[in-house]
């Protein structure tokens, strides 16, 4: 669509350049279509057609160069069109691009296993199966936790989200959109209450213990199979738990005999400054799921753990016709091998120190942003209301949308919907990152 080619990856320019209003003519044109052709419950956060992607840069239909904070929700952590991942996957599709794995198998699948096995926490021998999307990740891990205990009671948390199949929508929380109407969900999900530091003031021990007080009393450990949590909650506002909350949970479930599944398909795969967010607090859980920045934007997810959990389940009960497809996992391989080549870990922690001092600076003169926080490469503002903690999604809304017209794609979340969350490549510049951060500094300003 665009007038003339466009080279996409780390050869694009990293510059924010808009020549049109945003969304430009010819990304109007192609929204038109996309309204006439596809379900209207596919959203879209901002409407401007991708042609090309790299480094800290998006390049619309109209020529337009956005400076990209969003990564395709926290995917393309290594940058779009990553060098080694083009080549590694180029080389695939001329092998083969798929048998399934369940039918023949094939090396790279074995790879990836290998690899995730060594890399994730916890010196137990593991295990690993592969699926194509978080949810599925998340899916198979309560299966495999149903099936290894015998039992049926599932916890989640406040403010969680986990997936829209049908039992992971019953897992999330939040209603809109992710739920609303599209009930009933999967029975034996229980949800317990978070630690969520901005709005509850409690100490990591005091809010695990409400947790677990809560789990006895309403659930049962005799009753539950899994507990499943975020190690820094997402969707649901990128809410870090206060220090301890975490090993807390563990010990609990280690002690009464439930698998502890850490959901890190948004946290995983050096985002937040260590290659998995379980290593801040030395978390080592039976089972993680994990998805979005493993594969640089190719559909691959992951349930890694404790081999007699994971081989629990009987032969033919895991898979799928397209989980761990081969090129999927040529992706994979490449992209983990650049976030250790690259160590992009302490990339993601210095950007993490550049928001955090720059909304630090903004928030002295600016009490609407009630709270910064996160870890690393995965940061966010809270607004609130001037001079209280009450939610202000109308602000949020409009800083996006403000935002999004001066060329930077930022994302929102949080179960109140008053959050900004930051999640740059970090393969992205600082000089690009500064200038997003003052865009979105000015939009705040002008709401």
């Amino acid at each position: 669509m665009s007038a003339a080619p466009v080279t996409g990856g780390p050869s694009l320019p990293q510059e924010r350049k808009l020549v049109t209003s945003i969304p430009g003519p010819k990304s109007q044109e192609l929204l038109a279509r996309k309204n006439a052709a596809v379900a209207s419950g596919v959203g879209v956060a901002l409407p401007v057609f991708t042609v090309a992607a790299g480094g800290g840069v998006l390049v619309d239909a109209d020529g337009n160069s956005l400076i990209d904070l969003g990564s395709g929700i926290a995917v393309t952590g290594v940058g779009n069109s990553a060098p080694a991942v083009v080549e590694a996957v180029k080389a695939q599709v001329e092998q083969f691009t798929h048998t399934c794995f369940t039918v023949t198998p094939y090396d790279g699948y074995v790879e990836v296993a290998e690899k995730l096995n060594a890399m994730t926490p916890g010196d137990f021998e593991k295990r690993s199966a592969l699926f194509n999307t978080g949810a599925e990740a998340v899916e198979n891990a309560v299966k495999i936790a149903r099936h290894y205990t015998k039992k049926n009671a599932v916890v989640v948390f406040d403010h969680a989200y986990h997936g829209r199949t049908n039992l992971t929508m019953g897992m999330t929380a939040k209603n809109m959109p992710y739920k609303d109407g599209f009930g009933p969900f999967a029975p034996e999900i229980y949800r317990a209450p978070a630690s969520y530091p901005f709005r509850d003031g409690l100490s990591g021990a005091e809010a695990a213990e409400q947790a677990i007080l809560h789990i006895e009393k309403q659930v049962g450990a005799a009753n539950l199979a899994a507990i499943i949590i975020e190690p820094i909650q997402g969707e649901g506002g990128f809410i870090a738990p206060a220090e301890g909350f975490l090993p807390a949970i563990q010990r609990w479930a280690n002690e009464n005999d439930v698998v502890f599944i850490l959901d890190e398909v948004q946290t995983g795969f050096a985002r937040t400054g260590d290659m998995f967010a379980a290593d801040h607090e030395g978390v080592t859980p039976d089972l993680f799921t994990l998805a979005k920045g493993i594969a640089g934007g190719l559909p691959l997810s992951a349930v890694t753990g404790r081999a007699e959990i994971m081989d629990s389940a009987h032969a033919g009960g895991l898979g799928g016709t397209y989980t761990g497809n081969p090129i999927a996992c040529a992706a994979a391989l490449a992209t983990i091998e650049t976030y250790e080549q690259e160590n992009l870990t302490e990339r993601a922690r210095e950007i993490g120190a550049i928001v955090s001092d720059f909304f630090a600076d903004l928030q002295q003169n600016d009490d609407r942003i009630g709270d910064i926080r996160g870890r690393g490469a995965m940061s966010a503002i809270e607004f609130v209301e001037a001079g209280s903690k009450r939610p202000n999604a109308a602000l949020v809304g409009a800083v996006a949308k403000t935002a999004g017209e001066n060329g930077v794609l930022v994302l929102t979340c949080g179960t109140y919907g008053n959050v900004i969350r930051f999640l740059p490549p970090l393969a992205i510049s600082d000089e690009l990152l500064r200038e997003g951060l003052q865009v979105i500094a000015e939009a705040i300003a002008a709401n």
